[in-house]
Order: C-alpha cells, then structure tokens, then sequence
C-alpha cells in the first residue's frame, strides 16, 4: 500500500510549483508489477490521469494482467492537509483499502513519502506494518540529528552547533563561531534546502547582517519563529572551491540489514545554490568511496538505533591535498530526490548496484542516468500527460526496451496546469546519459 503523503512542512510544500503532483513520485513502483506476486494498492489526493497509469504499466510484458493487481485509490480532495490526514477522515476508503490489503498470504507493508503520526495511525487502523521509521525516532532525521549521528559514526561535520531553540540561541553561537564570517543557519526540520538561510557575520546583531534565504518569501520575523518551533543549527558556510554536493541513498530492513544502495551528485539551484533540482548518478569516481563508506558508517548507527527504510545522507565534497574530503551536511529520514530516478532506472533496466564500484551494472554493462524534476517549459502548459508522452516519443526521445536506454518520465500531473515535468535519462555511459538528457530538455521546452 503507498501512501506518497507528502507530511512535511506545509508552508515550504506550497512554495514548490505543483506540489501536491509530488505524490506522483512513486509511481515507479507500479513497474515492479513486473512480478506476477505483487498487488499494489496507490492512494492519491487528486486522481491520477489513465495516461500516466498506462505510461507506466507500457514498461511491463503484460500491461492489462498487470493491471488486475494495480488499485488506483483517490480521495479526489485538493485539500491543504496532508494526504494521510485525509485519509483518516475517510472511513469508506479505508473500508476500500482494508478489503483489498487483508489476508494476503505474503503479506502487506505501507510505503510512505515520510511518516508522521498520521501514517503511524493509519497502519494501526490498517493493521500493517509501515517500510519507514518510527516518529519516536524522527529527531534523528533533523539537521541537529544528523549532526548527532555524524559524532557517533566518525563522520566529520562542518563546525557548528545544533539543538538551538530561540533566536538568542543562534546569535551566541555565531559569535562562537568567529573568525567565520560567512555561515549558515539551517532549519531542524525543513524540505529541499527551504529551510535554509546564509548569513554574513559582522559586529552587528544577526538581523542586521547581509542575509540570503533560500525562500524567497521569509524574513528573520519569520524565521526566528520557525527556529522557536523547529529548533536549528549554525554551521560554518563550507567554501572549498571546487565544492561538489553529493549524496547517497541507504536503507535498512525491518530484519536490521543496512546498506549503501546508490551514490549520486546533486544539481542544486536557488538563490543561495542550495535548493534541489535534480541528479547525476553516480556521484564523481574521486569521492564516490569515501561518501558511500561515511554513509554505510551512519546507516550501521541508524540500524542499531530500530529506523527501517529508505533514507538519504547528503554530504560536501572539498578538496584536499590528498584528494576530498566528505562532509556531512544532513540525513533524511524519508523518501527523497534521487529515490525515484533510481528505482525508474533500475526497474526499466534490471539493472543492479554493486557496491564494489558503486554503479549499476545490466549484465556487462553499466548504466548511468541524469535525473531533473524541474523542466518548465510555457510550451508545454495546458498539454495533457499523454500528449508529451507521445512528443517524447515522436522525437526519439522514449525508452528503448532493447538497448534499456531512454527517457523515464515522471511528476507528468503537473504538465497541464504548471507545464512542468520531471525526466531520468538512462544512458550506457555518462556522456550519453548527459547528452540525451540535454537533448530531452531542449525538445520539450521548443515544442510547439
């Protein structure tokens, strides 16, 4: 059962064009109906067009028989909760729900964007066992969490302090942080790099000093209550020039199994650079080791401490005299980014991980991919998800089953009202992936 509730901080959600097209994301997993024992029922605020439904099951050898194990479920309410909120005040679908999830012989699991209190509630109801980590364990997911995880595991962080709670709070421990004068206060709970604000620190207080928000909307009235409400932390602003961004994905079984699953690089956008805007898989072959080893460090912590499933660890690549150098930056407990452009280039290909060189391996071949989920185009608005479904296709540009390279598409539900959308391009190597992704983004935004 996936429940793509996006239960994040709504005033960061609503500043992300087409946000509530993000319970989209997960559609990829409708390709691992691929094996005939797999039923998944996916519940969705808005309905999901048929198109999109049947763009995804084309993947599959027998799309129709594939279809009798597929329930679309949607509450066909654009409301401002959060998807699973909803659903708790919605008895019929859970009678629904419950109907299809109950009894399976092999049997059943909710998959989460995120878990809250409210998909904690709704397995309760639902008697299944969620694929995430418990709320109880939430704070390890935060910016003060992951530095905390960080200390334990040996893996080193920006200076800094973290667990701050008040305005007061951060102003004494940026004068703490001196001689650095360029820093960054980071919200506790915030979504892609939202959360965040640059600050350059002279004598005056912090509200006086040049500041950069990553929101375009926030001031520090407005920020200083959300670090009352969310807590924070300050770090020095990490500088090394070149500076690259990568992240891993790991994950952990309910069984206590834990591993490092894909390395990438982050394409990051935004006024101050630090908003996410899609990725490179894999990350650079010079720190690649490096960030997945600190990353299997922290998922041993976090496997010891009881989290299941899938969770990110984004880090800061510098530069040494001996090579680089990864820095944490911060670990997220939930479903993110590069989750979606992985499981579609895995599940369209067959591809596999092996963590000896950190790529994805389809027999002799590796398999790399350039992921976005942020091509607007004005061209494109008012068009339906099948018209670019067959655009992409007129143009060469889809997915070739043969050669298992291509485009897989996804966040399509925002095409019509937004005309935006999000692609991974699935190359045989990085220079194909690279210029297929190029290719794929010019002819979307010249369509006419």
């Amino acid at each position: 059962m996936v429940i793509p509730s996006l239960s994040l901080p709504q005033d960061e959600l609503r500043r992300i064009t087409g946000a509530l097209c993000y319970e989209e994301r997960l559609l990829f997993l409708l390709l691992t109906l691929r094996r005939p024992s797999v039923e998944i029922v996916y519940v969705t605020s808005m309905p999901v067009d048929t198109a999109i439904v049947d763009y995804y099951l084309g993947f599959l050898d027998d799309p129709d028989e594939a279809r009798t194990r597929l329930q679309m479920i949607s509450l066909d309410d654009p409301d401002t909760r959060p998807l699973s909120a909803a659903l708790l005040d919605r008895p019929d679908l859970l009678d629904r729900i419950l109907d299809r999830t109950a009894g399976r012989p092999g049997g059943a699991c909710l998959v989460p964007f995120v878990v809250s209190e409210y998909e904690e509630r709704l397995a309760g109801l639902l008697g299944l066992p969620v694929y995430g980590p418990a709320t109880s364990l939430a704070h390890l997911g935060s910016k003060s969490g992951g530095r905390m995880l960080a200390e334990e595991a040996g893996v080193p962080t920006a200076r800094g302090f973290s667990d701050l709670r008040s305005l007061t709070e951060v102003e004494h421990a940026a004068r703490a942080l001196a001689p650095a004068s360029k820093l960054m206060v980071k919200l506790n709970n915030s979504y892609s790099g939202l959360g965040n604000a640059i600050v350059i620190k002279d004598d005056r207080p912090l509200t006086a000093c040049p500041t950069s928000f990553s929101a375009a909307d926030e001031t520090w009235t407005t920020f200083a209550e959300k670090i009352a409400e969310r807590g924070a932390v300050i770090e020095e602003f990490v500088q090394g020039r070149p500076l690259h961004s990568p992240s891993a994905l790991a994950m952990v079984t309910p069984g206590g199994d834990h591993g490092v699953i894909a390395t990438h690089e982050q394409v990051l956008g935004g006024p101050n650079g630090d908003v996410y805007k899609g990725c490179v898989f894999p990350a650079r072959p010079e720190y690649r080791a490096e960030v997945a080893a600190c990353a299997e460090r922290i998922a041993g912590v976090l496997a010891a401490r009881g989290v299941v499933g899938l969770f990110g660890v984004d880090f800061f690549a510098v530069k040494t005299d001996g090579g680089y150098r990864a820095l944490l930056c911060e670990v997220n407990l939930r479903i993110g980014g590069t989750t979606h452009p992985l499981g579609a280039a895995m599940l369209s290909t067959g591809a596999v991980y092996d963590p000896a060189s950190g790529t994805l391996r389809c027999g002799d071949r590796a398999k790399h991919y350039v992921a976005t989920d942020n091509c607007d185009a004005e061209s494109l608005r008012g068009r339906t998800p099948g018209d670019v479904v067959k655009l992409v296709h007129d143009f060469g540009l889809g997915f070739d089953r043969e050669r298992r390279t291509g485009n897989v598409l996804h966040l399509m539900g925002a095409i019509s009202r937004y005309g935006k959308l999000g692609f991974t391009s699935i190359g045989d190597s990085p220079e194909e992936a690279a210029e297929l992704h190029l290719r794929t983004l010019d002819a979307l935004r010249r369509a006419v």
